[in-house]
């Protein structure tokens, strides 16, 4: 059998962090490929629609420090961050938020075109109570980024809400209004929301611990992804979790039973490679 994957579907890396290295320690602890997922970087403060191609310059060019640094797959995702409408809107008013977040999305999609990245996101809405309006914009922003995803058969990675099914079935709902199959849509951060009934062909992406794996698979599916969220901060380095979690609770999952190598295999190549090699 094939050297053993383990794939981390959620890393974010800082040019103020400890970026390559963190990856260093990543590989060392048994990572073979991950999700690379832009940030609002303070680097470059997003204005208007032109920032976000900056902004997305900086997560091509720590993928590629990263790439040679370490030998491993990076699949890249860039998307304008859906939290920025609120302060754009602040600054600017609605309208034109909108209209700055849309041309982050188009350039998100002409990235994709050129073949530097192989995902859109993490796009999506506020992952808290906002107004009305706020809401609407959002639905109509990740929208578009549906389209865009559709019209270039890639996945889009979504930041929002993550309580209840019914943030699935909306997904779901906003991906086939776009034309995009809801298998292409992988909920960042996901529940172990992983049962058919639960999805609603959402593709989920869990945060890798314990609790979320044994929940999981006791559903009696291995349709989901694993991730940590490491956000590269040096003040906060386990945020949100350690970058070598994954690899270490896949390395749990065989020395307990919890999970066979076919299962990892699923989890950790066969789900990524269907989504990110198209």
């Amino acid at each position: 059998m094939d050297p053993l994957p383990v794939y981390d579907n959620h890393i974010h890396m800082s040019p103020h962090g400890r970026n390559v290295d963190a990856l260093r320690d990543y590989k060392a602890a048994g990572g073979t490929a991950l999700t690379l997922v832009t940030l609002p970087y303070p680097e470059v403060h997003i204005e208007d629609g032109p920032d976000f191609a900056r902004s997305y310059e900086i997560t091509f060019d720590l993928a590629h420090k990263a790439r040679e640094a370490t030998g491993m797959e990076i699949n890249v995702a860039v998307g304008p961050y859906p939290v920025l409408l609120i302060g754009l809107a602040e600054a600017y008013g609605l309208e034109k938020a909108e209209d700055i977040m849309m041309e982050g999305m188009e350039a998100a999609g002409k990235a994709v075109e050129e073949g530097r990245a192989v995902a859109i996101g993490e796009i999506g809405r506020p992952h808290f109570d906002c107004p009305e309006d706020i809401w609407d914009s959002s639905n109509r922003i990740l929208k578009r980024g549906m389209e865009i995803a559709k019209e270039n058969d890639v996945p889009v990675i979504i930041h929002c809400e993550s309580g209840t099914t019914e943030t699935n079935r909306s997904l779901s709902d906003i991906a086939r209004s776009a034309g995009l199959d809801p298998g292409l849509v992988v909920k960042h951060s996901s529940p172990p929301f992983v049962a058919d009934g639960e999805t609603y062909g959402v593709m989920p992406s869990m945060p890798a611990s314990k609790t979320n794996i044994k929940e999981a698979l006791s559903k009696g599916t291995d349709r989901f992804m694993l991730e940590t969220d490491y956000i590269d901060d040096p003040a906060k380095p386990s945020a949100i979790m350690s970058v070598t979690t994954v690899p270490n609770k896949v390395k749990w999952m065989l020395a307990s039973g919890t999970a066979d190598e076919e299962t990892v295999f699923r989890i950790c190549k066969d789900i990524p490679d269907s989504l990110y090699r198209r």
